[in-house]
């Protein structure tokens, strides 16, 4: 079985869109969808996208999906949520399909044998808070429930391979919302090696699009999109967030 990791579209329909034109093309069995499809600009379309895809596919619960719920569910939550908004625009039919979406999908793959996908680990939609700096101690301990098994997550939004006390953590990126030093929809095509994938499409044409839409933030989501904030930019605040100190 060949697969296709395609993770944290966070509502960019038309990074949606030109991925799944050549998940097509590369003719894989399945397409994992690793979590926080919909909290962003376009939240609906998306997820209408997702719904009409004919193919064969599995859905990984992101943090942002359970958030999406639960305020659709009227959870009271502290702070500033960026789920909010997209929440708003949900019906029950949209609200259900990410209820439904699984902690995590175990599938096994030419060449790379039991491949585990989660959005950040397995025990959680949120934690750990890995990138390409993270100390190696904390990836060998994000493994080690995964018994040698290689693990493919999003969450941080940028594609690394980590291999570690003879196991492998690797991000398959972002779709939608990518931390990279190039514009682009992020994925990973599995089997029977492993091969990151970025994808081009009309970044000006979905920047004025986002600017089209309701979001909170639109301009700076529409910016995103043509020019995205960098790999170590946010290796830094992911790191910070962490409560690790960058660089060391």
């Amino acid at each position: 079985m060949r697969i296709a990791v395609l993770c944290d579209i966070h509502g960019n329909l038309p990074a949606l869109q030109a991925v799944l034109a050549e998940v097509e093309k590369a003719g894989v069995d399945l397409v994992v969808f690793g979590g926080d499809v919909a909290a962003g600009p376009m939240p609906v379309e998306t997820i209408e996208a997702l719904t009409a895809y004919s193919g064969p596919a599995r859905f990984v619960r992101g943090n942002a999906d359970r958030l999406m719920v639960e305020s659709f569910d009227g959870v009271p939550k502290s702070g500033e949520a960026l789920d909010s908004w997209p929440a708003s625009t949900l019906s029950r039919t949209h609200r259900d399909f990410l209820s439904s979406f699984e902690p995590a999908v175990e599938v096994a793959v030419d060449g790379l044998g039991v491949v585990v996908c989660c959005h950040a680990g397995l025990d959680s939609d949120e934690l750990p808070i890995i990138t390409p700096a993270t100390p190696d101690d904390v990836i060998a301990e994000a493994l080690a429930a995964a018994h040698g098994r290689l693990v493919v997550a999003g969450h941080t939004h940028m594609q690394f391979d980590r291999r570690v006390a003879g196991g492998r953590m690797v991000n398959a990126g972002s779709v939608g919302k990518p931390y990279a030093d190039q514009p682009g929809a992020y994925w990973a095509l599995l089997g029977p090696e492993l091969e990151f994938r970025r994808t081009a499409y009309d970044f000006a044409a979905a920047a004025e699009a986002v600017r089209r839409t309701a979001i909170p933030q639109r301009e700076e989501w529409a910016a995103d999109v043509v020019r995205p904030p960098t790999a170590e930019e946010a290796i830094s605040v992911f790191e910070k967030m962490a409560g690790r100190a960058y660089p060391c």
